[in-house]
């Protein structure tokens, strides 16, 4: 009796949830977490999608048509990637592999989110270079990426590291 006591105990977390309880819990946070990414991230390919059939466009020095398609290729493979977990999870829906499903749709939504800071970065740098042509624009662009890093990664790695023992326990601070 001891020793499913302890096999029990051994398959729960500090939440009292089994495995697999764990990762139902891991896969909607996960969802909801994209949920919102991919929509900033398809208004924005909308967007960036529509501009090369405006007069405009064809006025663009090419360095700038560069930069817009560079953009464009970010926020493609950005929207591929954060829609990647919805397709992954319908694939393998069923085959009691979510353990596995979260962790790779976890990959995919941190690649996706890399690939959203990119295209942001690079449609800003457009912007404000047909908007402005002033020597400012890659400084400013600096900053709001910098700005971009400190909330995405800087304060959530900070907040990681100051309140949990690296296990994912909160920290006696």
């Amino acid at each position: 009796m001891t020793e499913d006591v302890i096999a029990d105990d051994d398959r729960r977390t500090r939440r009292n949830e089994t495995p697999e309880e764990r990762a139902d819990r891991q896969w909607t946070e996960l969802i909801q977490e994209i949920r919102v990414a991919q929509t900033g991230v398809q208004i924005l390919l909308g967007f960036l999608l529509t501009v090369v059939f405006t007069p405009h466009f064809q006025d663009l020095e090419q360095t700038d048509k560069t930069i817009y398609i560079v953009t464009v290729v970010l926020g493609s493979l950005a929207t591929g990637a954060l829609i990647g977990p919805v397709a992954f999870h319908r694939i393998v829906s069923g085959r009691r592999i979510k353990p596995q499903a979260v962790v790779w749709a976890s990959r995919l939504m941190f690649t996706g989110l890399i690939l959203l800071l990119a295209t942001l970065t690079s449609a800003l740098f457009l912007v404000l270079r047909v908007a402005t042509h002033d020597g400012y624009v890659p400084w400013l662009v600096s900053g709001v990426l910098a700005w971009y890093l400190v909330c995405w990664f800087g304060l959530p790695l900070w907040a990681r590291i100051r309140y949990t023992n690296g296990d994912d326990r909160p920290s006696e601070r």
